[in-house]
């Protein structure tokens, strides 16, 4: 699958869980949004189309979002890409932590048009701060490899910290590395065989082995 229909297709994922974390409405907006998402869910293509772009111009995120996500997948008579990233730039800066993080991978990866890393920064830290555990990870892989911003072990740990607290099994391993290895953290063997043994607990293949050799090493007396 090409870069940008595995964005779309993420996008789409997106929609319900963007009106499910939109800020509360007023009943009858909300009315109106569920069933907008119902007819777009039940293959209602246009009845969809044309309440989420009522719902849009009243400034409804969810709305907008929504809308958003039925250009890039090509469901309106003319889908417009600009119109698109408007809408989720207005979407995420009302604080729809969805619209930020699909904003961010489409700035990151230009499905949006134009490529461009510092604003997807931007955006990533917006929603990894509203607790986005992908914004998280996004952030910590960018200050640990310094790619889209400065090189920053400390800052890395911070949000796989926070990636790892909200169940990411990558995050924990990598901070029990970190942790291991005193990259970014004091060294610490006891956290790091912490997050080894919560990466290992949730399926990750090569925590076991970490586990069981931290646990060996703490186990045995000091020299």
């Amino acid at each position: 699958m090409s870069p940008l229909k595995l964005f779309v297709f993420c996008l789409s994922c997106l929609v319900a869980a963007a009106v499910a974390a939109a800020p509360a409405l007023a009943p009858a907006l909300r009315a109106e949004l569920d069933a907008a998402v119902q007819a777009y869910e039940s293959g209602r293509i246009e009845p969809a189309r044309v309440a989420f772009e009522s719902l849009a111009r009243r400034q409804v995120p969810a709305a907008q979002h929504s809308l958003a996500v039925m250009h890039l997948r090509g469901e309106v008579p003319q889908p417009d890409l600009a119109l698109a990233r408007s809408l989720l730039t207005r979407a995420a800066s009302a604080g729809l932590v969805t619209s930020q993080l699909a904003l961010a991978q489409g700035l990151e990866n230009g499905d949006l048009g134009t490529r461009d890393l510092t604003l997807a920064h931007r955006w990533y830290e917006v929603a990894a701060v509203g607790g986005s555990v992908d914004a998280q990870v996004a952030m910590g892989t960018a200050h640990y490899l310094g790619r889209g911003l400065p090189k920053d072990p400390q800052r890395a740990a911070h949000w796989f910290r926070e990636a790892a607290k909200g169940g990411d099994i990558g995050a924990m391993y990598l901070l029990a590395s970190m942790y291991e290895q005193g990259d970014g953290v004091e060294r610490d063997l006891r956290l790091a065989h912490y997050w080894y043994d919560q990466a290992a607990r949730l399926g990750d293949e090569a925590a076991p082995a970490k586990v069981r050799e931290l646990g060996a090493q703490l186990a045995a007396p000091p020299a």
